[in-house]
């Protein structure tokens, strides 16, 4: 906790020290060589705090990302993201305009080029509408494929198990598990054919 206040002072610093720079370069350079500059010292091209970004598709609601801070680090070349150094809460919402999963973790970064997040610490991803709810320290999430994965330890809980391991795969909807090195109490339905 501490390292991150250090680093979140440290990033405050720089940027005052790069708004100094920026209004100094602005009446000889231009925004490429500017943002450039902003690369070469790896600082963040913006900052935004208390964000609440809304994404829609046909003018319907399909989720929300909800983060108390946001570092924009896409001015960079080969690889560019942004990163939730605080924190971040992704919602996503069925047709019928209800929490459909929630994601939280406290610290996620997000790659644009290959739609590739990884999300750390207290990690809860929650399927509302089965009431599963899955606990890990690190997830990966694959935005295009739609895809959850971990290699940490993790626990899932439904409305009948428990189930604990380590190595987790599922559909960003939690609904189809792959599950590695698994224990826990299992429910199972055993319906036995019956024969006239």
């Amino acid at each position: 906790m501490q390292q991150k206040k250090n680093h979140t002072i440290k990033i405050k610093n720089q940027l005052l020290y790069v708004a100094i720079m920026v209004v100094f370069f602005s009446c000889k350079n231009s925004s490429k060589e500017i943002n450039d500059f902003l690369a070469d010292q790896n600082l963040p091209i913006g900052v935004a705090e208390n964000i609440n970004h809304v994404y829609k598709d046909s003018g319907r609601v399909t989720s929300r990302l909800i983060a108390p801070l946001l570092w924009d680090y896409t001015n960079r070349k080969l690889n560019p993201y942004s990163e939730f150094p605080n924190g971040v809460k992704i919602v996503t919402i069925n047709r019928i305009t209800r929490d459909s999963v929630t994601v939280t973790g406290n610290y996620a970064i997000s790659y644009d080029l290959t739609r590739f997040s990884e999300i750390i610490g207290d990690v809860v991803v929650i399927n509302h509408q089965k009431n599963a709810t899955l606990n890990s320290e690190q997830m990966y999430w694959d935005q295009k494929e739609q895809y959850f994965f971990t290699e940490s330890p993790f626990t899932l809980y439904t409305e009948k198990d428990t189930l604990h391991g380590v190595g987790f795969e599922s559909d960003s909807s939690l609904s189809n598990w792959i599950l590695n090195n698994t224990n826990g109490n299992f429910v199972v339905d055993n319906q036995e054919e019956q024969n006239e």
